[in-house]
């Protein structure tokens, strides 16, 4: 039994080598269409726009903020190359949005960061 679940284990590719950080997208999706989609999700958990420093960080938003990331991950490098910027920026602020061990000082600070961005995204792809 142990060889049989090595050998699987083996098979299976991590996200990072294929590309795909989210399931139940189609490669031909639209790349706005699958980012933006992302933000207005966890955008459902976020606290409106100046409130940041009252953000209840819970496991809901940071799973909604993991998931953000994954999409943009994954279709991020098809957007406009103008969102380059931006694209890269939410990527940087969901890595640490996405995870409980970080301080909530950086938390907010990071929150800000991917909200500017985000409009950004939403913008170009508008």
């Amino acid at each position: 039994m142990a060889i049989l679940l090595s050998l699987l284990a083996g098979c299976q590719q991590s996200p990072a080598r294929t590309g795909q950080y989210s399931t139940g997208g189609d490669p031909a999706d639209d790349p706005c269409a699958r980012v933006v989609s992302a933000i207005g999700y966890a955008d459902l958990l976020l606290r409106p726009r100046g409130e940041e420093d009252d953000q209840n960080f819970e496991n809901a938003v940071l799973g909604r903020l993991a998931e953000a990331r994954g999409i943009t991950l994954q279709y991020g490098p098809a957007l406009p190359d103008a969102l380059g910027t931006a694209v890269q920026t939410v990527q940087e602020a969901t890595a640490g949005l996405a995870r409980a061990d970080v301080p909530r000082a950086r938390q907010v600070a990071l929150l800000k960061d991917y909200r500017a961005a985000a409009d950004q995204i939403k913008a170009g792809c508008a």
